[in-house]
């Protein structure tokens, strides 16, 4: 029997949107035979006024640590927009990451990345793009959503080829729309399939 592939679902949610599309993507890469997601996400960022920051979150998955990023077979990284970027806390851990770039072990892996803006036009595909260029730089393999999902080409809230996103709207609404659903489930799936393909 051969190993299964390990799939890293790594993100930074404030408002439990960019979580819910965590888990939908988690849920794709576990519809793929010999795929398995491992769902983690990163502490806040916090100044010394507000004291160190804890070890283990209050609910939810626990904290990535470098090692789980350096053993993934695949990765999927989710953050909220900040100004049409990624949220710091995401980004803290990335930038800690330079000594799995000097051994290479990510290069050749494949990667996909997600978000959730509130608005529409929130910056979420400069976010996006901000988040594949670290993953550039440690030689992943980047997968996006084509347009042969069909839903790509048919919602009205969130959904790119740069990675699946949700739409929060006015209200903050976490809860995803179908469209949103499919299309993370999508993304995990096809990142899955590449694993596979390219291990």
């Amino acid at each position: 029997m051969s190993p299964r592939m390990e799939v890293l679902v790594l993100f930074y949610s404030r408002t439990g949107a960019t979580a819910e599309l965590a888990r939908q993507v988690c849920r794709g890469v576990e519809s793929v035979d010999g795929a398995t997601a491992k769902l983690r996400t990163v502490p806040p960022v916090v100044t010394e006024a507000e004291g160190p920051a804890k070890l283990v979150p209050a609910s939810g998955p626990p904290y990535a640590t470098l090692e789980d990023l350096a053993a993934c077979n695949g990765l999927v990284l989710g953050s909220p927009t900040r100004f049409g970027n990624m949220a710091a806390p995401l980004k803290h851990f990335l930038d800690g990451s330079g000594a799995i770039w000097a051994s290479g072990r990510l290069v050749g892996k494949p990667a996909a990345v997600f978000t959730a803006s509130q608005s529409l036009h929130g910056g979420q595909e400069s976010t996006l793009l901000s988040m594949m260029l670290p993953l550039l730089h440690h030689g992943m393999v980047l997968a996006g959503l084509p347009f042969t999902e069909p839903l790509l080409s048919r919602t009205r809230s969130g959904g790119t080829p740069y990675g699946a996103s949700h739409v929060a709207g006015a209200q903050q609404v976490a809860a995803l729309t179908d469209e949103e659903k499919t299309l993370a489930q999508a993304l995990g799936r096809r990142v899955a399939q590449l694993a596979l393909r390219l291990a």
